[in-house]
C-alpha cells in the first residue's frame, strides 16, 4: 500500500483529504506544517506528499526545498493543493520541485484524477 503524507494546518482539510485518499487505498500520515513534515518524511519518506501552502512554522514552499535537498527527498510525488492559485505560485512551486497542484477547495474526482495524471493510481 502507497503511503501519502497530508500536510496542512487545517484539521478538516486533513480529514477530508484523508477520507479521499484511504478510499483511493492509501494509508495516510499527517502533518500540520512544514516542520512536522519534515521530521516525518526524514523518520520514513512517503509516496506522495499532498501539501498545503501557508502554513505556520514552516510553510509549504520551504518545506518542498528543504525535503528536495533531504536524502531520498527527490523520491516522493509532491501535489500542492491550495489556495495560491496565481501563475507565480504555480511556477514558484514547479520549480522548487512539485509534481503537480490542485487548488482548493477540492473532491475526490479532483484528487483521483491528479494522483493518476502523476502515476500515483
Amino acid at each position: 500500500m502507497k503511503t501519502c503524507l497530508i500536510v496542512d494546518d487545517s484539521k478538516v482539510i486533513r480529514m477530508v483529504a484523508r477520507k479521499i485518499l484511504q478510499e483511493l487505498e492509501f494509508a495516510t500520515e499527517e502533518a500540520a506544517d512544514g516542520q512536522e513534515a519534515l521530521n516525518a518524511c526524514k523518520a520514513k519518506m512517503p509516496e506522495a506528499v499532498l501539501l498545503d501552502w501557508n502554513m505556520p512554522v514552516m510553510d509549504g514552499i520551504t518545506f518542498l526545498r528543504e525535503l528536495r535537498q533531504t536524502p531520498g527527498g527527490d523520491a516522493p510525488i509532491v501535489i500542492f493543493c491550495t489556495t495560491e492559485n496565481d501563475l507565480d505560485h504555480i511556477q514558484e512551486a514547479m520549480t522548487a520541485g512539485a509534481n503537480e497542484y490542485i487548488m482548493k477547495p477540492f473532491d475526490s474526482d479532483i484528487i483521483q484524477a491528479k494522483f493518476q495524471q502523476v502515476g500515483l493510481l
